[in-house]
């Protein structure tokens, strides 16, 4: 049976990222229930703990999820993505394939921590697909003024407070029928409010709905 894919190599990386990143959710579980039932949960800060705790965490994008974004890039025919928060690059994996199997054009992903940038680019080089990818370090509201050209689809999958500067600057850029997917939205829709804000601002051309998988996908369409 062919795989999403079609690339053996690279669906063999994924499977040992998925599965480190698998064999983190029970610590992940325990961390997080352990600071709700303590009230210590805030979505609007990334104290030092989590900081300290995040900092070996693939916290990867559930694999439905990075081959629906694979699968909807393909059908876009897409050149040019955006991912706002790369992390250690699984996903970007995904966008990275894509764009390769469109026969060409650039994944740009933001990382503000170094470690896990190099990390990353360690992947993209295993994968073959470095050439492709455009990882820019540092805070995304500098790494994304300007992603270069019109962008196709857009990924957001990180800190729940920078979701929406992360779109506010790359809408301005999207072209008419471009996806933008953002993971979580059903799960943590409250912290998501100024995100949903803005999706659902008529003035930003977008259509909105939130897709049944796992903790919800949101999935945004430029309409005009």
């Amino acid at each position: 049976m062919s795989t999403i894919l079609g690339d053996a190599k690279l669906e063999t990386l994924l499977a040992s990222l998925h599965a480190e990143s698998d064999s983190q959710t029970p610590a992940m579980a325990r961390y997080y229930g352990e600071r709700a039932a303590a009230g210590d949960i805030d979505w609007d800060r990334m104290n030092q703990r989590t900081h300290s705790f995040l900092a070996d965490k693939l916290v990867a994008l559930d694999r439905d999820k990075a081959r629906f974004c694979y699968q909807l890039c393909r059908a876009l025919n897409a050149r040019r993505v955006v991912e706002a928060g790369t992390s250690f690059g699984v996903s970007t994996l995904y966008l990275a394939a894509a764009v390769r199997d469109n026969g060409g054009g650039l994944v740009i992903g933001t990382e503000h921590e170094p470690a896990k940038a190099r990390t990353a680019r360690a992947s993209f080089a295993a994968a073959g697909l470095g050439e492709f990818i455009d990882l820019r370090e540092g805070d995304l509201r500098e790494t994304l003024k300007d992603p270069g050209g019109p962008v196709d689809f857009m990924l957001i999958d990180i800190w729940i407070p920078m979701a929406r500067p992360s779109l506010e600057l790359v809408a301005p850029h999207l072209r008419p029928g471009a996806i933008v997917m953002c993971d979580n939205t059903a799960q943590f829709r409250a912290a998501y409010q100024d995100y949903f804000q803005f999706v659902e601002d008529p003035a930003n051309g977008l259509r909105t709905q939130t897709l049944p998988f796992q903790g919800g996908f949101e999935m945004s369409v430029r309409c005009d």
